[in-house]
């Protein structure tokens, strides 16, 4: 077969990469680079404003956790269900982060907040679980309620890493056929260690450099990326030092495999997000390349003399998929195949 003309496929309509080139496979997660926290009913409105300004370039996660006031966990759920499903959501990309299971209400919040908002609800964080069970038994009540509220689709599930026996449990828990993200809790692991990790590990440097921490990011990642699953990397405390946030972001990138990021102040989601973007020439290929895939039928095709086939397109879908999820300009052709 010529890898130099493809065959005349005209009367055929095309097939797009996710028909082709995931059959029979979990497909990697297309999320926003940056996981923006927000508490209070003000914050959160602020952070739906500045999305709708912005674009679904960063999800919102509403945090039930440490975000309610003493004795209001109840109030703060139907808050959060009621702005889930206001239209000020335009982008349908807005999750929750429920009590963690030691906490007498973290049923409560997934009763109230998938019944009144689960068809709209981007996902559901888990904190502080301590064990693989420990994601079973809530990811057991998040289909229960799913189910009570009528909903056919399976709610994502992101699951915080901050303990020894979660990191320990950690490639179990990837495998979960709801993971969508693994997230790394550096404060409260660090924390857990009764002061065998110094505090300077809760920020840069030490937060790359110390090895039981290290150790975690590479595990997490690991565990994530085998399993289909974005591996998504903590907090940096700095607020408003640009360059600073940048670089957390860029070695989390670089360094560690991480694809996405918390933010906890609007200053951190545009550095961050830079920062995760594909590299532009690889983008521009990555067009061209999936193009001329598609117009041969995902058959082999060559580029700049380079033989191309389903396991370079995969790559270059889901770079595409990364660069369109962090708001990348991209051709009105590639546009218009892939992403209308």
């Amino acid at each position: 077969m010529s890898l130099s003309h493809p065959p005349d496929r005209s009367d055929k309509p095309m097939r797009h990469p996710s028909q082709v080139l995931f059959a029979g496979e979990k497909p990697f997660p297309m999320i926003p680079a940056v996981d923006h926290y927000a508490g209070s009913e003000k914050l959160i409105n602020k952070a739906l404003q500045l999305q709708n300004e912005l674009g679904p370039i960063f999800d919102i996660t509403c945090d039930c956790e440490d975000g309610a006031p003493a004795g209001a966990d109840r109030e703060h759920a139907t808050m959060v269900a009621e702005l889930i499903m206001s239209d000020a959501n335009r982008h349908g990309r807005v999750g929750v982060r429920i009590h963690d299971i030691a906490h007498h209400g973290w049923q409560e919040d997934i009763e109230i907040i998938v019944a009144r908002a689960g068809q709209r609800l981007a996902f559901v964080t888990l904190p502080k679980v301590s064990c693989g069970q420990d994601v079973r038994i809530q990811l057991d009540a998040l289909r229960c309620a799913a189910a009570a509220a009528g909903l056919e689709r399976q709610i994502p599930a992101h699951v915080l890493i901050e303990t020894y026996g979660a990191l320990r449990d950690v490639w179990e828990i990837a495998a979960l056929a709801e993971v969508e993200s693994l997230d790394f809790g550096l404060m409260d692991f660090v924390s857990g260690h009764h002061g065998a990790i110094p505090a300077s590990a809760m920020r840069s440097p030490g937060q790359f450099e110390h090895p039981l921490i290290v150790r975690a990011k590479c595990e997490i990642s690991a565990a994530a990326l085998a399993n289909g699953a974005v591996p998504s990397h903590n907090v940096t405390t700095e607020l408003r030092d640009l360059d600073f946030i940048r670089n957390d972001a860029r070695r989390a990138r670089n360094e560690f495999g991480y694809l996405r990021m918390w933010s906890i102040h609007p200053n951190q989601i545009l550095p961050i997000v830079e920062m995760m973007r594909p590299d532009f020439s690889e983008v521009e290929s990555a067009v061209a390349i999936l193009i001329a895939a598609q117009d041969s039928d995902w058959g082999p095709i060559q580029h700049q003399g380079l033989l191309h086939d389903r396991a370079s397109y995969r790559y270059y879908w889901e770079l595409l998929g990364r660069a369109q999820a962090t708001g990348m300009a991209l051709p009105g052709e590639a546009q218009r195949r892939f992403f209308a």
